[in-house]
């Protein structure tokens, strides 16, 4: 062990403040929960410490935020179909969120399971929880508030959008913020919109960028791909030489990777500025390919096929 070493593991059983220690003095000490360098024993010695150690605090606390950031998500913030387990499309518009227990499931089970149904003669169910589906918008209402009242997020999230469509951006706000101190990823996107617009809230940068940044770490695509957007601006120079761009690559890389079809165009384009190399180009293509062939199937192929058919007939 070296003598850096040693110095850093003494000043881990040590006050940063008043230099008390941990197994002499048998004092609990706490971490700063910011950057986890230092303990204090006290709130009185982090508060006093303060000044000496914001610089170093910060410049870790950043560190370890970009760590989480830039880790590579398992999966989008969608997951798995949990009727056919297979990777859920990004296309909203391929899914369907079920009112009666909000889950989303991909529209190849939904029209499978509707099939399936009327060819039988039955009345159609949920094909995850079974319920019968409502004839009414007013059930599906009914049914919707009961999930918000279990405090179900997906049902929050989406009652929120209902009334951002409808311009009551308050109550948007309000349920939206609810499904994310849940955790619900989707809901910090959606709260993201809100502060950038305006709309319901003052307008808010640092806000707007921290819940892009909660979606992004959450595996939400586009929430990342407007991070590396923002990045890519900062300069006035979308594809500038300078430590923005890394980050916008970065982000880029991580959310075409994930099946985000946006994210190739400004990649194709650095890589002709020199910035992004062949190898790494290459690598992000074959990644991005093998994460839209995972989300495909033939149930899903028959339901866009039936939409397509539905939308000519329209």
């Amino acid at each position: 062990m070296s003598d850096i070493d040693g110095a850093d593991d003494m000043m881990m059983l040590m006050c940063a403040s008043c230099g008390i220690t941990a197994e002499v003095d048998d004092v609990k000490l706490k971490n700063c929960t910011a950057c986890y360098l230092v303990k204090y024993c006290s709130i009185k010695c982090q508060k006093d410490h303060r000044p000496k150690h914001k610089r170093a605090c910060n410049k870790r606390a950043a560190e370890l935020r970009d760590e989480l950031l830039f880790k590579q998500p398992d999966n989008s913030h969608l997951g798995d179909c949990p009727i056919c387990c297979l990777p859920m499309p990004l296309d909203l518009s391929k899914t369907t969120l079920k009112g009666c227990c909000s889950k989303v499931i991909c529209n190849g089970c939904n029209c499978a399971n509707l099939k399936r149904e009327l060819d039988d003669r039955r009345e159609p169910k949920c094909p995850f929880c079974r319920k019968l589906i409502p004839d009414t918008d007013e059930e599906c209402d009914k049914q919707r508030m009961k999930r918000i009242e279990a405090n179900d997020p997906a049902a929050m999230t989406q009652w929120g959008r209902d009334q951002y469509d409808k311009g009551d951006y308050s109550v948007a706000f309000e349920y939206y913020t609810r499904a994310a101190e849940l955790g619900y990823v989707e809901a910090h996107y959606r709260l993201s919109i809100l502060y950038q617009e305006g709309h319901g809230v003052e307008k808010d940068k640092g806000k707007e960028t921290h819940h892009l940044e909660e979606a992004a770490i959450g595996g939400h695509p586009r929430a990342r791909y407007t991070l590396a957007y923002y990045e890519a601006l900062k300069t006035r120079k979308i594809f500038g030489d300078n430590g923005n761009t890394e980050r916008a690559v970065k982000h880029w890389i991580i959310a075409a990777t994930q099946g985000y079809d946006e994210s190739i165009k400004p990649l194709m384009e650095l890589f002709k500025g020199g910035f992004v190399s062949k190898d790494v180009l290459a690598d992000a293509l074959r990644a991005h390919q093998a994460a839209v062939d995972a989300a495909k199937s033939l149930q899903r192929e028959a339901a866009e096929e039936l939409q397509r058919t539905l939308k000519s007939v329209e």
